[in-house]
């Protein structure tokens, strides 16, 4: 019997080292079908960090299967695109030509691994990638993963402490519960900000235990009373590092509490959202602006923005106190907005497309201060709008809206439209319907976390994929090269539209030429002024003063100068590929069973938090201490790298079974490099 039981002990052990926990195939494994054939080599490639998918199958003269063989994702190469079929979508190129092979061949019923080529030829995906590994979808710990990540997040009041319950062990923590919900709506507004104000305090104290790099502030009247509030996390500083040239700041939310929500959303790399921080506001007066403008700047470390969006609502307070707080920066008001109250003070006029012509050029088309003049002025005149007081206001706001005005200055070419939109969508829905401040709270980290999740899966993107080049040329190459597959997109649009570019050569001293160039069906004229010792290009519609990437009139001249690349002092790194090199990040997705670990971790991270920014702001005392730390990071990454132990455990939490994804480590602090350091 004791031989028995050994036996199937010995049996069960061999099938769990076969499905997960064992990182290597060895030649000889056996297994009863295909499917557990797949299932073995998709739990190797993702422990690995790649997918695989199925190739060569062959049969014997009775039909039977005989060989099969699982092949890297990456294998061979993308067959070229019939260019008479269109196409909506054009998907990325993934194949690198990889050789990496496994081979099962079927002997007496059993497939049996015969062959391995374990060679790769590109780089594998690291452990927070490998959830977006295509074949490792089919895994289910992966899937739970995913679907937890990409759930909407939207905390109705019923559920919010249930949901807090999770975070906090249970529903009693927060000190409320369903019935209570009702009451609480009769309560007065200052009974709850003040008893809602004591809850948010007491959060933010945790999740800076959680996060060194957590900040908070709040804000008291005369009265001892806590009037506004600010936050962001430790990830929200290190994406400002990367990211702040831009800022758009929304006061267009209400909590029930009659709070103003007031979220600093930015853009990064791949032209999407993230979150810098975001605050809570009693009133919208100057006074409040500046506090809140100031405790921001604050916290991240007195870097000022290029531009700053606002809407505009309130727009003579929150000008001085940008004016007061970021001189440095350009102050510009949501076209987006402006579009929509359009419609409500123009509301006769604006179901006039002839007055929307004229009135979109002004807000959006005008590249030159006379041009706006002359455009506003016609349509003034036109429709008899000399007596509207909305927009006398307007005009008088001018300079902060008009791109004409602006041109010069880095606004990364949003207008800000989409990014209030969207944070409108974000946040309305949880404003209107909860009064606790901790749930609202709540449900902004779980957009945020939704954000990070969708700048994670793109970041894969660009590392595995390239995008498939119209044409096969130098200077789409390396534009495919360097930039995210989102600006590559705009850089191959402005390329590809130099065929309409007609140029001609007005001036020339030897290395300083001057070209006039006109868009086919178009009357704007640009100037472009090329230096062909420095390769310096300057453009008059200033595309990439304000946007970041070279214009079609200045791609027309490197054309005709024959550049097979783009050169290198105009590929910003802000949208590049590697616009985070060098900073530390993890990813962390686990499930209950692992809290009690996770506490110990998180000791463990606070204490090298803590340690770390005392030697970086040490390190940060002057340049020989910048580059000490900065080798010395380098070398430190190596180190973890190398270190058995630690991928380890970073390969088995991405494996771990979970319905939601929770304690993302980047919500609980990043470990940044010296550079990011604020």
């Amino acid at each position: 019997m004791d031989s028995d039981f050994q036996s199937k002990s010995l049996e069960k052990s061999d099938k769990e080292a076969l499905f997960g926990e064992s990182d290597d195939l060895r030649v000889g494994m056996e297994v009863s079908d295909e499917s557990e054939a797949y299932q073995l080599c998709n739990t190797y490639a993702f422990n690995k960090g790649f997918s695989i998918r199925k190739g060569h199958l062959r049969r014997d003269s009775q039909n039977k299967v005989r060989q099969r063989e699982f092949l890297c994702s990456k294998e061979g190469f993308q067959v070229d695109e019939d260019l008479c079929e269109a196409k909506k979508v054009r998907r990325l190129d993934t194949r690198t030509g990889c050789k990496a092979v496994i081979r099962f061949t079927v002997e007496n019923g059993m497939w049996k691994l015969s062959y391995i080529n374990p060679v790769h030829n590109h780089e594998f995906a690291k452990p927070e990638e490998r959830q977006f590994l295509r074949s490792g979808r089919n895994i289910p710990s992966v899937r739970a993963n995913i679907l937890g990540s990409k759930s909407d997040g939207s905390i109705r009041p019923a559920k919010s402490h249930s949901y807090l319950g999770k975070e906090f062990g249970s529903d009693e923590n927060d000190g409320s519960t369903n019935k209570d919900l009702p009451n609480c709506l009769q309560r007065s507004k200052d009974e709850m900000i003040e008893q809602n104000g004591q809850s948010l305090i007491n959060y933010f104290k945790h999740k800076q235990m959680e996060d060194p790099n957590f900040f908070y502030s709040v804000q008291v009247d005369q009265f001892s009373r806590i009037t506004n509030y600010f936050w962001r996390d430790g990830r929200s500083k290190l994406d400002y590092d990367c990211f702040g040239d831009i800022v758009c700041f929304e006061t267009t939310f209400r909590t029930n509490s009659n709070l103003v929500c007031s979220p600093f959303l930015g853009v990064n790399h791949h032209w999407k959202n993230i979150s810098f921080g975001c605050a809570f506001l009693l009133d919208e007066s100057a006074g409040s602006f500046i506090w809140l403008f100031e405790t921001f700047l604050e916290s991240m470390g007195n870097k000022q923005p290029k531009t700053i969006f606002t809407d505009e609502d309130k727009a003579m307070e929150k000008a001085k106190a940008i004016e007061t707080v970021f001189p440095e920066t350009r102050h510009r008001l949501c076209n987006w907005q402006i579009s929509k109250n359009a419609t409500q003070h123009l509301a006769s006029h604006c179901a006039d497309p002839e007055f929307k012509k004229h009135f979109n050029k002004c807000v959006l088309d005008c590249f030159t201060e006379v041009e706006f003049q002359n455009s506003w002025d016609d349509m003034i005149k036109m429709f008899n709008l000399e007596s509207n007081s909305w927009l006398k206001m307007l005009y008088s706001f001018r300079e902060k809206w008009c791109p004409a005005f602006s041109l010069d200055t880095f606004s990364a070419n949003i207008g800000s439209s989409q990014r209030g939109e969207n944070t409108n969508t974000i946040f309305h829905q949880v404003s209107r319907k909860t009064v606790d401040l901790v749930c609202f709270v709540q449900h902004y980290e779980q957009k945020t976390k939704k954000m990070r999740f969708t700048e994670l899966e793109e970041d894969f993107r660009c590392k595995n994929a390239m995008p498939h080049l119209r044409v096969n040329s130098g200077i789409f190459k390396h534009a495919a090269t360097e930039y995210t597959v989102k600006m590559y997109s705009f850089f191959e649009n402005e390329l590809m539209s130099i065929f309409g570019v007609r140029m001609v050569e007005v001036g020339n001293d030897g290395n300083q030429y001057i070209y006039e160039a006109i868009e086919e069906g178009l009357q704007r004229v640009y100037m472009i002024q090329y230096n062909s010792t420095t390769s310096m290009i300057s453009c008059s519609c200033k595309l990439f003063e304000s946007m970041g990437l070279l214009c079609r009139h200045a791609l027309k001249v490197l054309d005709f100068k024959n550049y097979t690349s783009i050169p290198t002092q105009y590929i910003v790194k802000r949208w590049t590929k590697g616009a985070k090199k060098g900073i530390v990040v993890s990813n962390e997705f686990c499930k209950s069973s692992y809290r009690k670990a996770k506490s110990a971790q998180s000791l463990r991270l606070s204490e090298l938090m803590h340690e770390g920014n005392n030697v970086f702001s040490i390190g940060s005392l002057c340049d020989s201490g910048t580059r000490i730390v900065r080798q010395k990071l380098a070398e430190t990454i190596k180190l973890l790298e190398s270190d058995e132990e630690t991928t380890n455990m970073l390969g088995s939490l991405s494996k771990v079974d979970d319905q939601s994804v929770c304690d993302v480590l980047l919500d609980n602090g990043s470990v940044e490099s010296p550079s990011c350091d604020g």
